[in-house]
């Protein structure tokens, strides 16, 4: 088995944890990984919850299909953090309950949308700022996401949900769980006294795992 072969398998094991768990509905969603020559992407209109790996787009690495079904539609948001982000291995983007709640709130802070309240989530995610709303498709939204992704590897797309890159395909759909974690937390949190972690704690977690 090829390592190519072995990363298809593995997009379509990891695309139906993440549909059977409710992160991802009906035909949302997407993930791509990098391979030697280019990237394997998630089709455009398939489900996360049934994907053939036989079938998972292949792209090469001037964005060009080269083989399986056509790529997701929102291809150009995985190519913009690849460019921006020269150690990525995978993205994922998913349209998930709490985070597109999160981006949906008037009252947040566009620079850096959830507060540190767990460890974890400053460990995987860190900072996260939220990317204005542009329509579905609209080619303008990959020039946002590129103006964030080389100083963040995680972006909320307005009204929309979160794109997150990663070294590899595990660490991307690992950090997108912890961010919807974080968010559902943080909805749960809404009018409660809450302690977060300080600047202090924030910056000892930072200098031991980052």
């Amino acid at each position: 088995m090829t390592g190519e072969t072995k990363l298809r398998d593995k997009i379509a094991q990891l695309g139906k944890s993440i549909f059977d768990r409710g992160l991802t509905f009906g035909s949302s969603g997407n993930i791509s990984a990098r391979i030697d020559d280019g990237w394997l992407m998630t089709p455009t209109g398939s489900t996360l919850g049934s994907l053939d790996p036989a079938r998972i787009s292949k792209l090469d690495d001037a964005g060009g299909h080269i083989e399986g079904d056509k790529p997701t539609k929102e291809s150009f948001l995985h190519i913009a953090m690849y460019q921006e982000r020269p150690g990525t291995g995978a993205v994922v983007h998913l349209h998930s309950t709490h985070s597109v709640a999160v981006s949906c709130l008037a009252d947040i802070d566009h620079t850096n949308v959830l507060p540190p309240i767990t460890a974890y989530y400053v460990m995987k995610i860190g900072t996260l700022p939220l990317i204005p709303y542009f329509p579905p498709g609209d080619l303008e939204l990959a020039n946002a996401v590129r103006e964030m992704a080389s100083k963040h590897h995680a972006v909320l797309l307005a009204n929309h949900g979160p794109v997150v890159a990663g070294g590899s395909l595990e660490d991307a759909v690992y950090a997108t769980e912890e961010l919807e974690e974080t968010a559902k937390l943080f909805l749960m949190l809404q009018g409660a006294k809450t302690r977060f972690l300080t600047d202090a704690q924030v910056a000892g977690l930072n200098k031991k795992f980052k």
